[in-house]
């Protein structure tokens, strides 16, 4: 049963990131990949808040919310792809910039996630 956790959360992590790229790309006129951004550094962030929450831990909230909403709306394939796209296209500033914003707001953003729940209910 816990595979039908992840589907359920999933067919809601896939299109909120496809509706946060097309919310976000629309209003930025750059070829910078702003809405794949937000939405790994969104998904970093709840899957630390959802981390930080769960040290007690239901295996079926992580089963929902961190490998099916966060696995579907984070995406390192769609990253990848874009980071490559505006290499080859000339763009090796934004490439570079996505790939080093990226992994450092992702990061981040999981760390605070987890740190912010802590400080709450430490």
């Amino acid at each position: 049963m816990n595979w039908l956790l992840v589907i359920l959360g999933a067919a809601v992590g896939a299109p909120l990131r496809y509706l946060t790229d097309r919310f976000v790309q629309a209003r930025h006129n750059t070829t910078f990949a702003w809405g794949t951004f937000t939405a790994n550094v969104l998904g970093s962030l709840i899957l630390g808040l959802l981390t930080g929450a769960a040290s007690a831990g239901d295996e079926r909230l992580h089963l929902l919310i961190g490998t099916g909403l966060c696995g579907a709306l984070t995406t390192y394939s769609t990253f990848s792809y874009e980071t490559l796209q505006l290499a080859a296209a000339g763009a090796r500033f934004y490439a570079m910039a996505n790939l080093v914003l990226t992994l450092t707001c992702g990061l981040g953003a999981y760390y605070v996630g987890g740190i912010a729940v802590q400080a709450i209910w430490g």
